[in-house]
């Protein structure tokens, strides 16, 4: 273990793009640094809806072979990130994309959301001993928006975290590990009307814009305890990884869609609540460093 770079930081998404579009600038950041920036992908994002006609092909209700086509377009963004320490939960389709809430797929046997949460954290428990993070970002318990994939990653995460840290839990699965810091995914509501703002001002390719409260994440200010402004390079480099996930974003400058064409600004400072751990900022200030009063 002597051999982990001094800082270690773990991503726990549920579908290949979430990573890119959530957190793409802070991940380039931490690469570039030489911190260890680990993802871990839930699923493959089988149910996803296609937006290249060209590809349509792919869907679920088609040849159902979305999901492989992702695990490179997922490579192809990790590459744009400089992230090279990538894992699917449990291995590659292991568990699969539930489909929106209420959707008959969550029912499926093999669905991510129709999975004990018990069954899914080992693998997970076996990442964070492995790498030995101190850092672990997440989502809320509401999966951000209320996706069941994304609350499913979020229980995954906080129990894996626990579990990890017991001595006495599968010690076959390495030397217990308790990480210092855990965030959640945030983004403040300001930020989002002014980008909105902007994209109406600006204008884009796309026929009409999203409404505020269709980001994953939107909350008052006051919850925000972290932000990564990663600088212009990393912007970049964030933009490319989202425009490498084809299948399902569409970039236009400053701007992206999912599959409902509906536009809304890219991010260029991400946020963050801490959750678990000591802050590393004055009272009243928030973090620029996620590793902020880490101290090993």
């Amino acid at each position: 273990m002597s051999d982990l770079p001094a800082r270690r930081l773990l991503l726990v998404h549920a579908h290949p793009d979430d990573e890119s579009i959530n957190n793409g600038a802070t991940m380039a950041r931490y690469a570039a640094e030489g911190a260890l920036v680990t993802l871990v992908t839930c699923t493959l994002g089988e149910e996803g809806e296609v937006i290249p006609p060209e590809l349509a092909h792919l869907a679920p209700d088609r040849e159902d072979r979305l999901g492989p086509y992702r695990v490179g377009e997922l490579a192809a963004a990790m590459t744009a990130l400089g992230v090279t320490d990538h894992r699917f939960l449990g291995g590659p389709g292991r568990f699969r994309d539930s489909g929106m809430m209420g959707a008959e797929q969550n029912e499926r046997a093999n669905a991510f959301w129709n999975t004990d949460v018990d069954t899914a954290a080992p693998a997970l428990v076996e990442v964070i001993r492995e790498t030995r993070p101190q850092v672990l970002v997440t989502y809320d318990p509401d999966g951000g928006y209320g996706h069941p994939d994304h609350i499913q990653a979020h229980r995954v995460a906080m129990r894996a975290a626990d579990l990890a840290a017991d001595p006495a839990y599968r010690p076959d699965l390495g030397p217990a590990h308790t990480i210092a810091k855990i965030y959640w995914n945030r983004v403040p509501r300001p930020v989002v009307e002014a980008g909105f703002a902007r994209l109406r001002a600006e204008g884009s390719v796309f026929p009409a814009v999203a409404a505020v409260d269709d980001v994953p994440g939107v909350v008052d200010e006051e919850r925000i305890t972290a932000e990564i402004d990663a600088g212009p390079e990393h912007i970049a480099r964030k933009s490319a990884a989202m425009a490498a996930h084809a299948t399902q974003v569409a970039v236009d400058g400053p701007f992206f869609a999912l599959s409902n064409d509906l536009g809304q600004p890219i991010l260029t400072t991400e946020y963050y609540e801490l959750v678990r751990g000591l802050p590393g900022a004055p009272e009243g200030t928030r973090e620029t460093d996620l590793f902020a009063g880490v101290t090993s």
